[in-house]
C-alpha cells in the first residue's frame, strides 16, 4: 500500500510546527500528527450518524495522555492508562471550548475528536499544540466546520512577553496565558498570572492572536491542496412557521412577566404557567387530528418557547438597557462575606453574590499529603489543591451524584489558578493546602464565588497569602452591531448570552482569566471593555471581603497540625530513618508526630502538640549532630572493658572514656565506677582521623575548656588523683557519687546512675 504522506511546516512565535497527513488512520474523517521539538501529538476526527432525538450537539473531545510518550510505565496496579488525569481533562476542555462554537448551528451529527500524545520532550506543552492538531484534522476532513483555528501560549519573563515558552521558560514566568482564535477574532482564553495589569494582559492577548495567523493561513493552504469535500450536516432547525406561531402567543406575556418581576423566584411560577398553557394547546391540537403529518413535535414547541424567551431577554438588554433583575450593565448583585462558620476545620469562608452562595473549607496538611502526579508534565506533585463540588440541590434539582464531571474539574482548576501566585512558598509556609468549595446555591458565576470563598478560608486559617483575590464573571449580548458587556452575569444571562468571561485578581492585577463563547469570536474592543468593567467590579468585591477579614489571622486553628522544619545533611537522612525505618517510626510513635523527610534533607515534623513537635526535633538534631571537641554530652554507658567504658553520647555515635578519664581521682576498676545503662556527662576531647572519639568524664568534673581538653589530650595526661584534701573515697568533694550510693553537691547536675 502506498501512503500519500504530506508534510507542512509553519511558525508560531518563531518556533517550527510540523503538520503531517496521510501516514496514520486513513479511515478517519481526518487525521494528522503535529510536532514541535520532540513533542508530537496525533489527532483524528470522525463524524457519525445524526442523532435527531438529541436537543444538543453530540461533540466529544478526548485527549489521551500516553505514558510511553515520555518513556514511562504508568503507575497503579494495572500498569496501563486508566481514567484521565486532571491535566488531561483540562487539556480536553481547552480544545473542546475552542472547537465547539465553530460547528454549524443545531448540528446533530455525532462528532468525535481523539488526541493522544505520541512523544513528549518535557519542554513543549501539549495543550496549544492539541488545538492546532484538532483544527488541522477537522480542516482537511469531510466534517462541516467553520475553522481553522490555532492556539498559542504567552509567558512574561523579566518583563518581556514571549510566545510559546517552554516548561523551562515558564519556571520564572509571571504569566501563563493560553489563547486560541480564528483569523478574525479570539474565541478562547485560559490564564493564570501573578498580578498582571490590564494593559499588559491586553497586549499579551493581542500578541497571541497575531502569532497564530501564519499557522491559520497554513491550514487554509492544506485544505486547498488535500482537503475532502465537506458533508452536509444533519441539523434540527426550528420550523419558522411554528416559531412565529409560538412567538405570537407567548412573547407579550413573557415580556410582561419580565418587566413586572425582577426577582427570579417571583417570575418562576407565571413563566411556568405560560409555558404549560402553550404545551396544553399544542397537545390538544395533536389529539384532535388523525393526520400524523399534521402533528407538532412537542420537543420543538419547547424549543420555540425557549427561543422566544431568549429573544425577549436579549432584546430588553440591548434595546432597553435593562437586565432580567433590573440592573444596568455594570452593576453588581448584593454581596456578603463571612468566615469561621464551621467548628474544628482549619479555616472556612462563605461568599454570597445574589443567589449564588459558596462555602469553602481550608485544610492544612503535612508534606506527605501532597498530591502525587502521574502524567507527562515535569511536575511530580503539588502542595496546593482546590476542589469544587456542584450538587443538584444548589439549583433546586435532583439527579444522580457520580463524582466530579469535567465542568467541576475545570471550575476547581480555575479557582486554584486564581490563587496560585498568592500562596506562600514551601520555605515560608511548609503546609500542604487543600481547599474545597461547596456550592450551596447557584445563580451564575459559582467558580468566581469559589475564588472569593477560598481567599476568605485561607485567611481564616492563618495562611499568609500575599494578597486577597476576588473574582467576577462578565457576559456579552451581541445582536448585529448592538453590543452589551455585562458585569456579574446571572444564570439566565449566561444561558442566553454569547460569552462567559471570568476574571480574578487582586487590587494590583489579574491572577486568572477564562473565556468561553458561543459565537465565532470577540473583538479586541470587547475584550478591552470587559477587562475594564471587571476591574471595577473586582475592587468592589475585595472591599466587601476585606471588611470581613482584612488579613490572614496571626495564629492557626487549635485543630491544625503544628509543623516545624529542620535542614539536615543529605548523608544523614539514613541515620534519621534508621534500618527499615526503625528510627523514624519510633520517633513518630513516641511523640505522636508525623515526620516527612525530603530528598534534599529538609525534614518536617508535624503534630497536634507543639511541645511534642519540639521534642522530636531535638531528637532529630541529636541524631545528625556531628561531635565537636570541647562539647559536653549526656551519654549512656553501652559497654564496659577493663581499660575503659564505651558511651553512646549521640544516637548511633559512641566514644570511649579511658579508665584514667572516668573521674578526677584514681579509679582502680571501671566496673566499680560505672555500669552498663548508666547515664554520665562526658566531654569530647579528641576525634582522630578515622572518626574515633575519645571522651572524658574528668573534663566535665574539673570544668575544662576546649583548649584545656586539647592540651591534656595532647600531653597524654591521665588526670591522676590529688594527694591531699581528705579521703576521696568516703565523700567526694566534687559533688560526685559516693561509694555508698549517696550524693554530694550539685556540681555534676544531670550526671546520674541508674
Amino acid at each position: 500500500m502506498t501512503l500519500d504522506i504530506r508534510e507542512y511546516r509553519g511558525l508560531v512565535g518563531g518556533k517550527e510546527i510540523i503538520i503531517e497527513t496521510g501516514r496514520f488512520a486513513q479511515q478517519a474523517g481526518g487525521a494528522v500528527t503535529v510536532r514541535m521539538g520532540d513533542t508530537m501529538l496525533f489527532c483524528s476526527t470522525t463524524m457519525g450518524s445524526p442523532r435527531a432525538h438529541l436537543d444538543f450537539f453530540p461533540l466529544s473531545v478526548d485527549y489521551e495522555e500516553k505514558m510511553y510518550a515520555g518513556g514511562r510505565v504508568p503507575g497503579g496496579f494495572f500498569r496501563r492508562e486508566g481514567r484521565p488525569s486532571e491535566g488531561a481533562i483540562l487539556t480536553s476542555r481547552v480544545i473542546d471550548r475552542t472547537l465547539r462554537p465553530l460547528f454549524p448551528k443545531n448540528m446533530r451529527n455525532e462528532v468525535q475528536v481523539i488526541l493522544m500524545s505520541l512523544s513528549h520532550d518535557k519542554e513543549h506543552h501539549v495543550d496549544m499544540l492539541g488545538i492546532i492538531a484538532a483544527s488541522a484534522a477537522l480542516t482537511i476532513s469531510d466534517i462541516p466546520w467553520n475553522g481553522p483555528v490555532a492556539g498559542a501560549r504567552i509567558g512574561l519573563v523579566d518583563g518581556e512577553l514571549t510566545v510559546n515558552p517552554t516548561y523551562s521558560d515558564m519556571v520564572a514566568s509571571a504569566l501563563d496565558l493560553r489563547v486560541s482564535g480564528t483569523a478574525d477574532a479570539i474565541n478562547m482564553v485560559e490564564c493564570n498570572a501573578d498580578q498582571v495589569d490590564e494593559e499588559t494582559m491586553l497586549e499579551a492577548l493581542f500578541m497571541a492572536h497575531d502569532s497564530v495567523q501564519g499557522i491559520i493561513a497554513l491550514q487554509h493552504q492544506i485544505r486547498s491542496e488535500i482537503g475532502k469535500v465537506k458533508n452536509e450536516p444533519s441539523t434540527d432547525d426550528l420550523d419558522e412557521t411554528l416559531l412565529a406561531e409560538v412567538s405570537a402567543r407567548v412573547e407579550g406575556p413573557i415580556r410582561e412577566v419580565m418587566v413586572t418581576h425582577a426577582d427570579r423566584a417571583a417570575r418562576r411560577e407565571p413563566l411556568q404557567q405560560i409555558q404549560s398553557a402553550l404545551v396544553e394547546e399544542y397537545e390538544g391540537r395533536n389529539e384532535a387530528t388523525n393526520d400524523q403529518g399534521a402533528k407538532v413535535d412537542m420537543k420543538h414547541v419547547d424549543r420555540a418557547y425557549d427561543q422566544v424567551m431568549k429573544n425577549v431577554v436579549r432584546g430588553r438588554i440591548v434595546n432597553d438597557g435593562v437586565r432580567p433583575d433590573g440592573r444596568d450593565y455594570a452593576s453588581l448583585r448584593d454581596l456578603a462575606a463571612d468566615v469561621s462558620l464551621v467548628p474544628r476545620v482549619h479555616g472556612s469562608g462563605m461568599f454570597i453574590r445574589g443567589e449564588t452562595q459558596v462555602l469553602t473549607i481550608a485544610t492544612l496538611g503535612t508534606p506527605r499529603e501532597a498530591q502525587f502526579l502521574d502524567g507527562l508534565s515535569p511536575e511530580d506533585d503539588k502542595r496546593y489543591m482546590h476542589h469544587y463540588n456542584f450538587p443538584p440541590y444548589s439549583t433546586g434539582e435532583t439527579y444522580p451524584m457520580r463524582g466530579p464531571r469535567r465542568r467541576e474539574v475545570g471550575h476547581g482548576a480555575l479557582a486554584e489558578k486564581a490563587l496560585l501566585s498568592m500562596i506562600p512558598s514551601e520555605e515560608e509556609f511548609p503546609y500542604v493546602l487543600r481547599l474545597v468549595s461547596e456550592v450551596m446555591s447557584s445563580n451564575g458565576s459559582t467558580s468566581m464565588a469559589s475564588v472569593c470563598g477560598s481567599t476568605l478560608a485561607l485567611m481564616d486559617a492563618g495562611v499568609p497569602i500575599k494578597n486577597p483575590v476576588g473574582g467576577i464573571a462578565m457576559g456579552l449580548i451581541k445582536e448585529g452591531d448592538q453590543v452589551a458587556v455585562l458585569t456579574d452575569i446571572q444564570g439566565l444571562e449566561d444561558h442566553l448570552g454569547d460569552m462567559d468571561f471570568k476574571v480574578a485578581g487582586t487590587v494590583s492585577g489579574i491572577t486568572a482569566l477564562q473565556m468561553d463563547i458561543k459565537i465565532s469570536g470577540v473583538t479586541r474592543d470587547i475584550m478591552r471593555q470587559a477587562l475594564a468593567q471587571a476591574k471595577d467590579a473586582r475592587l468592589q468585591i475585595l472591599d466587601v471581603m476585606t471588611s470581613t477579614i482584612d488579613a490572614p489571622r496571626d495564629s492557626m486553628s487549635d485543630f491544625a497540625p503544628r509543623m516545624e522544619s529542620l535542614k539536615i545533611a543529605v548523608d544523614k537522612i539514613g541515620a534519621v530513618i534508621g534500618p527499615g525505618g526503625k528510627n523514624v517510626r519510633a520517633l513518630q510513635d513516641e511523640h505522636q508526630v508525623k515526620v516527612d523527610i525530603q530528598e534534599d534533607g529538609l525534614v518536617y515534623v508535624a503534630g497536634e502538640s507543639g511541645a511534642e513537635v519540639d521534642r522530636a526535633l531535638e531528637k532529630i538534631k541529636a541524631m545528625v549532630e556531628e561531635p565537636e571537641v570541647g562539647t559536653i554530652y549526656t551519654g549512656t554507658v553501652k559497654r564496659v572493658e577493663n581499660y575503659g567504658a564505651f558511651v553512646e553520647f549521640l544516637p548511633g555515635a559512641e566514644g570511649m572514656v579511658h579508665v584514667s578519664q572516668l573521674a578526677d581521682y584514681h579509679v582502680k576498676s571501671v566496673e566499680e565506677e560505672v555500669s552498663v545503662g548508666d547515664e554520665i556527662m562526658v566531654m569530647v576531647i579528641n576525634i582522630d582521623g578515622t572518626g574515633r572519639v575519645r571522651l572524658s568524664r574528668q573534663a566535665v568534673l574539673e570544668g575544662w575548656d576546649v583548649e584545656e581538653a586539647k592540651r591534656r589530650d595532647a600531653a597524654g595526661s591521665r588526670g591522676g588523683p590529688r594527694r591531699g584534701g581528705g579521703d576521696r573515697r568516703g565523700g567526694r568533694r566534687d559533688g560526685g557519687y559516693r561509694r555508698d550510693g549517696g550524693r554530694g553537691g550539685d556540681r555534676r547536675g544531670g550526671d546520674r546512675r541508674n
